[in-house]
């Protein structure tokens, strides 16, 4: 996680309000959240599904036989039994010792897709967690208050968990956070200023607000975004290289392009002729006298260039797709209120 002092990433002002729901989330509503400081707004639906997960977690508490994260101790202590009244105080602990990361902090607009993206799975219904700490990850996103999280500490593939613990360490009012003004205070402070009531974990919930990879997915959304963007600009490049150069655009041709049918070059080859097309400075030399037999590699090859870049980044973005389609967490409750392990 790359990292930017956090006075020069403060919020757009607020633009509208993204549904945060059973389904997955689009790419604009991410970016709508994290940099332009969209509201989030829980549908109706999820929250019957929180609360009707909630239920069966609520039982299986109260069971006799052990349940991981439940009524059990955590990976190496999953066979270890824990007692009903030291339960609450267990999911506080585990947010608390994974709240270790170090470095620089995180840029907020990564902090506030990461926290969206924890919000999005809590809404699925399939982690167990209670109503009102669902709602309050989404009122402090509202609030514009950012829990500070460091640049090192992730685990990768196997969460993000130091992130997602700075997180839900603020939400329970420990811990420093900037508020909407991008001014460092303690996080009971900024939940106060905000209203917002600090959340008392109960069974399940610890392991459910860590147990994700917010924190890359969130980079790789704004990553593609971006990257998305910088392919127009590179088309742009090439198109104003070829006039600038007095190239041509024959190469561009789409039936010469499908001899090689990669579909980002494709559409970088099609964009470059539309750039090109009509343009006086292009036709000032396409005539007899041009002695040139072709361009440059680096011209007339442009678009398998930027078009490998654009699989690329197509290829991430499908698995960005599935992922933001995703309930990551472990144990999940599935829809017929089963509760079991996920990879």
């Amino acid at each position: 996680m790359t990292s930017v002092h956090p006075s020069e990433n403060l919020l757009a002002p607020e633009t509208g309000t993204v549904a945060v729901g059973i389904g997955p989330l689009s790419f604009e509503d991410v970016v709508a959240v994290a940099r332009q400081g969209a509201r989030v707004e829980i549908t109706p639906e999820s929250l019957a599904e929180i609360r009707k997960s909630r239920t069966i977690i609520e039982g299986l508490a109260g069971d006799v036989e052990p349940h991981y994260g439940v009524s059990t101790g955590f990976g190496a202590l999953a066979t270890k039994h824990i007692a009903p009244d030291m339960r609450a105080q267990l999911q506080r602990s585990l947010i608390r010792s994974h709240a270790a990361g170090s470095g620089p902090e995180v840029e907020r607009e990564v902090i506030r897709a990461l926290m969206l993206l924890r919000l999005s799975t809590l809404a699925t219904g399939r982690t167990g967690v209670r109503e009102e700490t669902a709602a309050a990850y989404a009122a402090v996103l509202n609030a514009g208050i950012t829990p500070v999280v460091h640049e090192y500490g992730s685990l990768g593939c196997s969460g993000d968990l130091a992130p997602l613990a700075h997180c839900a360490l603020a939400v329970m009012g420990e811990g420093p956070a900037r508020n909407a003004r991008g001014e460092l205070v303690s996080a009971d402070e900024a939940l106060a200023e905000a209203g917002i009531t600090p959340i008392a974990l109960r069974e399940k919930e610890g392991l459910a607000l860590i147990n994700g990879t917010d924190g890359m997915l969130g980079m790789l959304i704004l990553a593609i975004t971006d990257l998305r963007d910088l392919l127009k600009v590179a088309d742009l490049t090439a198109a104003m290289s070829v006039e600038g150069l007095l190239g041509t655009d024959n190469v561009f041709a789409a039936d010469l392009q499908a001899l090689r049918p990669h579909p980002g070059q494709a559409a970088s080859a099609s964009n470059l002729r539309r750039i090109l097309s009509g343009s006086p400075i292009r036709a000032s030399h396409d005539n007899e006298e041009c002695p040139r037999v072709q361009d440059a590699y680096s011209l007339r090859c442009a678009p398998q260039v930027a078009g490998a870049a654009r699989d690329t980044v197509d290829h991430a973005a499908l698995v960005a797709g599935r992922e933001l389609a995703s309930a990551v967490d472990n144990p999940v409750v599935t829809l017929d209120g089963r509760v079991g392990a996920k990879a």
